[in-house]
């Protein structure tokens, strides 16, 4: 068999690969490392694809393979993410940027046990419940149904980024209030499957016609990140809904 039959699988593993470890190190506090891993995991995702369409080896193997692989790095890792979030709202440090409280906050392992924090693993369920139905319907080719879990999994990871590297008095406020936790999970979970038609960011040419609400985005998301930086990683992902559902109106349908 040749070794181009391996490689999108190869690229498959990787990013499995990617979110085990991005899991040892959300577990133990470590958001920027685990982060990391996460962008490394995604990448590796959106090239296994890209690489079976180029050399022609697309296959149900890997389709399932690749589900496994985005239900780690994009599911479980996000739902850690959420919970660690969770439980430091419950034991708060004083919300201050001085003598970088925030990053001493992050190193520690201890958390006050309550069952409160295990709502952010229904954004686990949801991923899960999101990837075993996108294996099964041959209409998402063009366009997702409900918010890609790696868009997702972005959202969420942002959230200690801004913390640990913004350090903003304001945001670290807005981001340990539970209230805001909560919303942000039941509203992650309902993303996650909601009958929404969202755009893929799938080039089958480079043409600007075919493809200009795709490069307009590129383009609003590079504005913003280089404003915003990591903040403007949840604005990003409400454009990207918003413009997804501007499309549909203007097209009527996908």
């Amino acid at each position: 068999m040749l070794i181009k039959n391996y490689v999108p699988n190869a690229l498959t593993l990787l990013n499995l690969f990617c979110g085990c470890i991005a899991v040892i190190f959300a577990t133990h506090n470590h958001f920027i490392v685990a982060a990391a891993f996460v962008f490394a995991g995604i990448f590796f995702d959106f090239f296994d694809g890209f690489a079976a369409r180029k050399l022609g080896v697309s296959s149900e193997l890997g389709l399932q393979l690749d589900s496994l692989a985005d239900m780690v790095t994009s599911g479980v890792v996000p739902g850690i993410v959420m919970y660690k979030l969770l439980s430091f709202s419950i034991e708060k440090p004083e919300l201050s940027t001085d003598e970088g409280s925030w990053n001493a906050f992050f190193s520690g392992d201890a958390i006050m046990p309550s069952f409160l924090p295990l709502i952010g693993f229904f954004i686990t369920l949801s991923s899960a419940y999101r990837l075993a139905k996108f294996n099964l319907d041959e209409e998402q080719q063009d366009y997702f149904k409900g918010l890609p879990t790696p868009a997702n999994t972005l959202l969420i990871i942002s959230l200690p980024l801004i913390m640990e590297l913004q350090q903003n008095d304001m945001m670290n406020a807005i981001i340990m209030n539970q209230g805001f936790l909560i919303a942000l999970t039941i509203t992650s979970t309902f993303l996650l499957n909601a009958p929404i038609a969202l755009f893929a960011l799938k080039f089958k040419s480079w043409d600007f016609k075919p493809n200009a609400i795709r490069y307009i985005f590129l383009i609003i998301c590079v504005l913003l990140l280089i404003s915003l930086k990591f903040a403007a990683i949840p604005i990003i992902i409400l454009v990207y809904v918003a413009m997804s559902m501007l499309d549909v109106v203007m097209k009527g349908s996908y």
